[in-house]
């Protein structure tokens, strides 16, 4: 498939986006963030592997551009911020920005120098009159921007603005504040002090029925948040930050909310696995990320996955293809394996291109594993026309060939445009329901922030084959579902789906 994809769950790697305005709500910091700034430099080249075939030349992907919407849709909000998010990043055009994504820009080319640069450049992409919508340079004084002192995160040109929009604000305002602070706290994904070591699961998988659970069983764990707070690059944060550093308590709330961010990739793929009756502990699993990105693959480590092993100890192996034409190069860049997964162990790999261009060139020539179970982390078709049409030939073939699926959305609403549009083209839905592995990081739509916030993976939809395909009652699992029925088991672990 496509490319048609917004801002994927949690643990990003490099600029979130800016969604085009459609049925539900966008998530999308800043386009310039200190993830972006020093992940792009580090995305290096594709390691070598002699595990599979010689994969015949890839045709040249074709998909939607979901980024250029997103500028397109910055500039609908405010005018011109595109053009000064891509001066902050040192850049001459969208092309610019676009390679960059790739990881084909060194990190001078972004023109920062010292911490304070970094940080500085990712502020002032958020300096617009949140009321009017005018950018510095459009006020006889491009200084007298005020930013509100709540939230730390929206700014007025005025007392005359900042009053008019008050009623409005003050909704959000408190969220906003956290939204805040975790887009700069976000920073230590990328030094490495997030996440902080976890411990091998303690309970059986279907008992951990959502992060308390999961929080329960890291031992330490107030030591390891105090030792994050407390470490180097918390410390040049808040010197360099050009904001108050906030209280110990609040940086350690958002050093949690930033590890359920991380961590909500693995434990969706996890919970999908369950929910389908696929066992890892029988047999080794191939898994797609269908529509992956930079969101999933920029400066991506080969660890970033292992919380399955935790998950699932003594598992047979398990085979992650990150799939999608906005792979960038980097570890992860490898071919797939054409023998089984390392037993024990998570192994990713990627595929840079369409999905149904993948299928063709490597799962049916058996230079790839066909999919155990496929994932789509906030695929997105449901915003406009384009995407879907380029979401189209993927959603068939998932559909047509009856392959487990699981994607997920960022809010009840953009769920119910989704769902309408997979009624459509007649799939089986088995499932859905809010995701007890959801990030509980709240997250802004980026050039109109006073709107509900969003979280990464929020809810999910569970797809198998066509509506009405003979034998799909045949469908069970010991946690979830016997002919689209949730079973007991699967309400006492707290996955029951509702029915669609």
């Amino acid at each position: 498939m496509a490319g048609g994809r917004r801002r994927g769950g949690g643990g990003r790697r490099g600029g979130p986006r800016q969604h085009p305005g459609t049925p539900g709500p966008a998530s999308s910091p800043a386009p310039l963030s200190p993830a972006a700034t020093t992940a792009l430099p580090n995305a290096g080249a594709a390691r070598k592997t002699g595990r599979s075939k010689k994969a015949p030349e890839e045709p040249a992907a074709r998909a939607p551009d979901v980024d250029s919407l997103g500028f397109q849709a910055m500039d609908r909000n405010v005018p011109g911020l595109s053009h000064v998010i891509l001066q902050k990043l040192n850049m001459k055009s969208y092309e610019d920005y676009k390679s960059a994504m790739d990881g084909r820009k060194s990190g001078s080319d972004f023109g920062i120098r010292t911490y304070f640069d970094m940080f500085q450049k990712m502020e002032d992409t958020f300096k617009f009159c949140v009321e009017c919508k005018k950018l510095p340079d459009a006020l006889p004084d491009p200084k007298s921007l005020r930013r509100c002192k709540r939230c730390q995160n929206v700014y007025y040109c005025g007392v005359a603005c900042q009053r008019a929009n008050w009623p409005l604000h003050k909704k959000f305002c408190k969220k906003l504040k956290l939204v805040a602070l975790d887009r700069l706290v976000e920073w230590l994904i990328f030094t490495g002090d997030i996440p902080f070591p976890t411990d091998t699961w303690t309970k059986p998988a279907w008992d951990v029925k959502g992060w308390e659970d999961w929080f329960s069983m890291q031992e330490q764990l107030e030591e390891k948040l105090g030792a994050i707070v407390a470490g180097r690059y918390m410390t040049l944060l808040w010197a360099n930050a050009g904001k108050p550093r906030p209280e110990d308590a609040e940086l350690r709330e958002s050093i949690r909310r930033l590890v359920t961010d991380f961590h909500s990739r693995p434990l969706t793929i996890g919970l999908g696995l369950r929910l389908f009756g696929i066992d890892p502990l029988t047999r080794p699993l191939t898994v797609h990320v269908v529509g992956a990105s930079h969101v999933e693959t920029l400066n991506t480590r080969l660890t970033d996955y292992d919380e399955l092993t935790r998950m699932f100890p003594g598992h047979q192996g398990v085979e992650m293809v990150m799939v999608g034409v906005d792979v960038v190069d980097g570890p992860i860049m490898r071919p797939p394996l054409t023998t089984l997964a390392p037993r024990g162990s998570v192994y990713l790999s990627s595929y840079k291109g369409l999905y149904h261009d993948f299928w063709e060139s490597h799962v049916e020539t058996k230079l790839a594993a066909p999919p155990d179970l496929v994932v789509g982390f906030h695929p997105g078709f449901h915003a406009c026309p384009d995407l879907l049409a380029g979401w189209l030939p993927t959603l068939l073939l998932l559909r047509d060939y009856r392959l487990p699926v699981l994607f997920t959305v960022y809010s009840e609403q953009e769920l119910k445009a989704s769902l309408q549009i997979l009624v459509e083209l007649e799939t089986h839905i088995v499932g859905y329901a809010s995701n007890p592995f959801a990030s509980l990081r709240p997250e802004q739509v980026y050039s109109s922030p006073n709107k509900p916030p969003v979280y990464c993976s929020s809810h999910y939809i569970a797809l198998l084959g066509a509506e009405a395909v003979p034998g799909a009652e045949e469908l069970e699992d010991d946690d979830g579902w016997q002919g689209g029925e949730p079973s007991a088991a699967a309400v006492a672990g707290g996955i029951a789906p509702r029915l669609g």
